[in-house]
């Protein structure tokens, strides 16, 4: 069944009059008519069954019947990524969507090749990957800060796995072993890897856990999806 993301508070009887691009993805694209179900969220109320209402002309209208699953979110996990190439920054917050991450927070590095981001098309890339996957949260992506600014507003109950590409540090699943629950953030560098003066920032963090992803240099989006993988399969909701 269709699932759809949508902003309206979500009750029994409620009529939601959807945006123009989900109206006519149900309208013209799945060619749904009045009486077809779909299922809706919005990252608040859990998940409901509703009921196509009105097929207009620009606006489609759904009533809401039935909650399906409460309100749910998974674990506490921050995507932390220098901004890279487009299509690969593009792929990284769809791949961090589906696995489970709960906010995609970009970063500027030293070696960082461009320093601003298309927020709202990343953003529509987490909620269609939120709608596909079954989630009923959408990864919120977060405009993009300096290297030194995010380490300095740290918030510090969180750990860091800093996924450092020198190679020197402890395998991830080692690194992990025996590290205390509670909220985590991955840290993923640049094209160009860290500069020395940020790798020795970053080890010298009291939060930061250094691991290395391997023998052989990934590319960001590789690494990204290495990175939460192993992650989820040592301290997330992999393990239920």
């Amino acid at each position: 069944m269709i699932r759809l993301f949508v902003t309206h508070d979500l009750a029994p009887g409620a009529r939601l009059g959807l945006d123009p691009d989900p109206s006519r993805y149900l309208a013209n694209v799945m060619r749904r008519a009045a009486g077809d179900e779909v299922v809706v969220f919005n990252g608040r109320d859990g998940e409901w069954r509703a009921v196509v209402a009105e097929v207009g002309k620009r606006v489609v209208t759904l009533a809401v019947a039935e909650p399906l699953r409460p309100q749910a979110a998974g674990p506490d996990l921050d995507l932390i990524v220098a901004i890279v190439k487009r299509t690969r920054l593009e792929t990284i917050v769809e791949k961090a969507a589906e696995l489970g991450a709960r906010r995609v927070r970009l970063v500027v590095t030293e070696r960082t090749n461009a320093e601003h981001a298309r927020l709202p098309r990343l953003q529509a890339i987490a909620v269609e990957a939120a709608e596909q996957t079954g989630r009923i949260d959408v990864p919120e992506v977060v405009e993009a800060v300096k290297l030194r600014a995010l380490l300095a507003a740290w918030d510090a109950p969180r750990r860091l796995l800093f996924c450092d590409e020198a190679g020197d540090a402890a395998p991830v699943l080692d690194a992990l072993k025996g590290q205390p629950a509670g909220p985590w953030a991955v840290l993923i560098g640049p094209e160009g890897g860290f500069s020395p003066a940020e790798r020795e920032a970053l080890r010298g963090q009291g939060f930061a856990v250094p691991a290395t992803l391997g023998p052989r240099i990934l590319r960001a989006d590789t690494a990204a999806i290495s990175a939460l993988t192993l992650w989820q399969a040592a301290c997330g909701d992999w393990r239920a």
